[in-house]
């Protein structure tokens, strides 16, 4: 059994005239190539969550325009921007030819936990259908863009 030359008052075994463990130096070397790969990955990972948000909020939107055009052939109509998307669960009152409801669950709200917008005419079309984005205002860039029917 070899020791260390160097021992400073402890006895430490070595193999071949290595010392068994870590030095504070390898551990730093270590940790600041993990620092460097969290900063790399950490941004673009929170990126891909922000587009799946605006992936989800399109396919629901696609959904509601799937449900209002269902809806529209029952009725001969879209719903009015009084009687809203609710119209697509629940029988408006004025509506005799009504024969849904045309959503399996109630009207989502958009992935950032706001109401989607619905006005029946819409400026763009029969009805516009749109969600504000995650800043929650009309307009914006990016992830904070409108996401629309239109």
């Amino acid at each position: 059994m070899k020791y260390s030359k160097f021992s400073c008052g402890t006895q430490r075994q070595s193999s071949a005239g290595r010392d068994d463990g870590f030095t504070l130096l390898e551990l730093l070397v270590v940790m600041v190539i993990i620092g460097l790969l969290a900063s790399y990955v950490g941004p673009k990972y929170f990126n891909q969550i922000g587009k799946s948000d605006v992936k989800a909020a399109r396919a629901q939107l696609d959904a509601l325009d799937k449900s209002l055009d269902q809806y529209r052939l029952d009725t001969g109509h879209y719903p009015s921007t009084e009687q809203g998307l609710n119209a697509l669960v629940q029988p408006p009152a004025s509506e005799a030819k009504w024969s849904g409801p045309y959503l399996k669950k109630d009207v989502p709200l958009d992935p950032w936990g706001a109401a989607y917008q619905y006005k029946a005419p819409g400026e763009h079309g029969e009805f516009d259908l749109f969600s504000f984005g995650k800043d929650g205002q009309l307009g914006g860039t990016g992830e904070a863009a409108d996401i629309t029917n239109w």
